[in-house]
């Protein structure tokens, strides 16, 4: 056991109350979530922040000394990597995303560059044994995820933000329907179900007005699987819905066809039967097409309302509107009537209004 000053400590490690000053073991649990320091050894000129404990983007450089979680990514728009088989001080591996996830990096974006190497130093160790210098690997998450994970959303309305791809405006839906909820008097709890850790959307959703956030990161989950999504959904929104809201908004992170558990969720028959609504983020009118066609062939699902980059201007719009015969609005120009639209779906009563010319 040995002392190491850090640097920057990572968003995925933000459960625990670490300090710059933290003891590491040589001794390294090559498991998902358990945390790990390392010396960043490179300089880049693209995808060369880290998000903080914080909230806050930090510039990574050369020299530094960061706290990240072991894990894997399968990411279509980003880095893809592994969890190592074995690990030591001084053995090399990448940094695979904004929050602080790394392994063994097996394929690179082009528009982001090889990733950063990281130098091993150590495990992070915590110390729960009161008077007892007693150290044992740090990991990720207030609690591990439950083997058995019942689903009761107590009548509470459930929104499901589902998308054709990563950067397909998600969160930005999610925003735009939790602020205009919360404009109309109603209490909106919020969460993310699918990914790889990053706190940056929940803390979007927070900021428009989200009561309450859960991540899946939060059951010690560091990229999510069609093995524990199901589970991570179930169990996500019973906590939420027992602190009773008038809604839940939760985005599922990636697209339908990603490798992060999407569809692996929405076969599950018990949590279909819990969305209220479904809407559908898409890139393009190609993809809001595909991306129908599957909600409705695969699952059986009929989406309220397509969002995204494919509804920028009123070409797209019409596109879907006449192909698909499905309600198309830009949650970016037109959040309000977005909000609106699935207020009704809802049938959710308007509390007080904040628009102008509507108090009395």
């Amino acid at each position: 056991m040995r002392t190491v000053i850090v640097d920057k400590i990572s968003s995925v490690a933000h459960h625990l109350n670490l300090s710059r000053e933290i003891r590491v073991s040589d001794r390294i649990p090559c498991e998902e979530g358990v945390l790990v320091a390392a010396e960043v050894l490179n300089n880049k000129s693209t995808y060369n922040t880290l998000e903080l404990i914080s909230g806050r983007m930090a510039k990574v450089k050369r020299g530094d000394i960061i706290i990240g979680a072991l894990g894997h990514r399968k990411a279509l728009f980003g880095y893809s990597g592994r969890l190592p088989e074995s690990l030591g001080p001084g053995d090399i591996i990448q940094l695979l995303n904004l929050g602080g996830v790394m392994g063994l990096c097996d394929s690179a974006n082009p528009d982001h560059g090889q990733p950063f190497d990281c130098r091993v130093l150590g495990t992070v160790l915590r110390f729960p044994y009161l008077g007892e210098r007693i150290g044992v690997p740090a990991k990720v998450g207030m609690e591990t995820l439950p083997d058995s994970a019942p689903l009761n959303t107590h009548g509470v309305p459930v929104i499901a933000l589902a998308g054709t791809s990563m950067d397909a405006g998600k969160t930005a839906a999610a925003s735009a329907i939790i602020g205009r909820f919360r404009h109309h008097g109603l209490v909106v709890d919020a969460f993310k179900a699918t990914g790889v850790a990053l706190r940056r959307d929940i803390l979007a959703m927070e900021d428009a007005g989200a009561r309450n956030t859960l991540l899946f990161s939060d059951l010690g989950v560091v990229a999510t699987t069609a093995t524990n999504g199901p589970p991570l959904v179930r169990t996500l929104l019973t906590r939420l819905a027992e602190q009773r809201p008038d809604c839940i908004v939760f985005e599922l992170g990636d697209g339908l066809l990603g490798a992060y558990g999407v569809e692996a969720i929405l076969h599950d028959a018990e949590i279909r039967a819990a969305l209220t609504s479904v809407v559908l983020c898409a890139n393009d009118p190609v993809a809001a097409w595909g991306g129908v066609k599957l909600l409705r062939d695969e699952f059986g699902i009929e989406p309220s309302v397509v969002t995204g980059p494919a509804t920028d201007n009123q070409v797209g719009i019409d596109i879907i509107n006449r192909r698909l015969g499905v309600p198309a609005i830009n949650a970016l120009t037109n959040s309000a009537e977005l909000g609106d639209l699935l207020q009704s779906v809802l049938s959710l009563p308007i509390r007080r209004s904040n628009d102008a010319g509507a108090l009395a």
